[in-house]
Formats: structure tokens, C-alpha cells, sequence
């Protein structure tokens, strides 16, 4: 089964490695890295020639999603599905919507995990599916396929899954990069709670600043949530210092 990959930065480099030996694997990357891609039993091909595959996963940042989408939307044929795994769901979904033929099929996904959090292994990891409009026999059979590879597939649309994910993922990255320009780090006299705090250094520590800047602007709910956080904040440091 031919597969086509758009994006071959970090976590592009991680799912090719996998799909690599379940499908024959086509992949773009505009950066010049054929040497990778062929390593791992990949093909290298133009942006054009990736298009003509019956799958294409697209895995570039979310502010240049639009962009990509228009450019690609001519050379995509009525039938294929077209998949994303943006952090955020509503703006991609609206973007392949708008711009693909309404016969071009549309799964929206999100894995949740990346290069660090499962270098060894997808089980036990979380992936969110959004059926924009896709087949339901092949809907199932990607669902199971993911099952299979130990993911936990969560079905959902995408105003519940940006509303989470702002709690969730965007709260996080807020709190590591916090962490990170406050010089948080290991110390000898430490206890069990901060150890924890600090694991979310990891968790953002190499994530592009790009990411986290996409996923507080494409995000309608993200500053919602951020302004909750600041009341809060600003509370118990009015409690406890004022």
C-alpha cells in the first residue's frame, strides 16, 4: 500500500520509521536529507510525485499548513485521503476543507506523543482521530492498524479536542517555557514534587519555539485558558506574599 509523507523534521523522522515497514513509503522533505529518508526505506520524491500517492500524511508546523495545502490542492486526485497530525484541529480542519476537492477524503489526527516520549516504543501512547469526511470501512481499518501498534485511539471532533488539548498541551508547553526562562534546574537538596515539576522541562525543552508559539496562536481557545491561569497566578500570590 502506497503512502505519501509531506514533513520529515522530528517527529516526521519517528512515524517514517514505523510506516516505513508497514507501507511502500514515499516521503517530501523541502530541506535536502535523501540520504535519511532512503535509510530507513523510504523514497525521496518531489512534492509533486508525493501527491499521487492514494494516502498522504502531512507533518509541517501549523503556520505553514495553509500555505502547503493551497499549493498541493491541484495536484491532489478526488479519492485520496488526506491526513494532518497538527497539535491544534480546528484551524487544518477548516484549511482541508476549504481548499481539497470535496472528494478528497479528510482524517484529522493528532498523536500524542513525539520524538523524546516514544523514541522506544508507540504503546501505551494516545492519538486523536477527527473523521472529517473519510470512507468508514477505511476509517476502521486505520483505527485498528493504529491498535494494533499499541496506540489508544481516541475519536473525537475537533472544537472538544482544541478545548482539551488547551488545558493539556498548551498549558503545559506555558508552564515548561516559564520554567525554562526562570533557569529552573536539578538540584542536589530536591524533593519528589519538584523532580516531577521538572519533567516538564523535558517534555519542552526541545520543541521548537515555532511549535509553541503555532499552538497558542492557532488555537481559539488558548488564551482562555492562559488568562484562567494568570487569575489563578495572581491569587494565590496575592494570598501568600501580599
Amino acid at each position: 500500500m502506497r503512502l505519501g509523507v509531506i514533513g520529515f523534521g522530528r517527529l516526521g523522522e519517528l512515524l517514517c520509521q514505523k510506516l516505513a515497514q508497514d507501507f511502500d513509503l514515499s516521503v517530501y522533505e523541502k530541506r535536502e536529507c535523501k540520504k535519511q529518508i532512503e535509510s530507513i526505506g523510504a523514497k525521496s520524491v518531489s512534492l509533486k510525485e508525493v501527491c499521487r500517492n492514494p494516502y498522504l500524511l502531512i507533518l509541517v508546523p501549523i503556520s505553514h499548513f495553509e500555505d502547503l495545502i493551497k499549493e498541493i490542492a491541484p495536484e491532489i486526485r478526488p479519492g485520496t485521503l488526506v491526513m494532518d497530525a497538527c497539535s491544534i484541529k480546528t484551524h487544518p480542519v477548516e484549511v482541508m476543507k476549504k481548499y481539497l476537492h470535496p472528494e478528497v477524503q479528510i482524517l484529522a489526527t493528532h498523536p500524542m506523543f513525539g520524538p523524546d516520549s516514544a523514541r522506544e516504543t508507540f504503546f501505551g501512547n494516545k492519538i486523536v482521530l477527527n473523521k472529517v469526511r473519510v470512507n468508514e470501512k477505511l476509517s476502521q481499518e486505520i483505527k485498528s492498524y493504529l491498535e494494533r501498534a499499541g496506540l489508544k485511539v481516541i475519536e473525537t471532533t475537533a472544537e472538544i479536542h482544541d478545548k482539551e488539548i488547551a488545558s493539556s498541551l498548551v498549558l503545559t508547553h506555558f508552564i515548561g517555557r516559564t520554567l525554562i526562562d526562570f533557569g529552573a534546574k536539578d538540584l542536589e537538596i530536591d524533593t519528589k514534587g519538584y523532580r516531577r515539576l521538572m519533567k516538564i522541562l523535558c517534555t519542552v525543552e526541545n520543541d521548537s519555539w515555532q511549535l509553541f508559539e503555532d499552538m497558542n496562536k492557532y488555537n481559539p481557545f488558548a488564551q482562555e485558558v492562559i488568562g484562567h491561569f494568570y487569575e489563578s497566578f495572581g491569587k494565590i500570590k496575592k494570598r501568600v506574599l501580599e
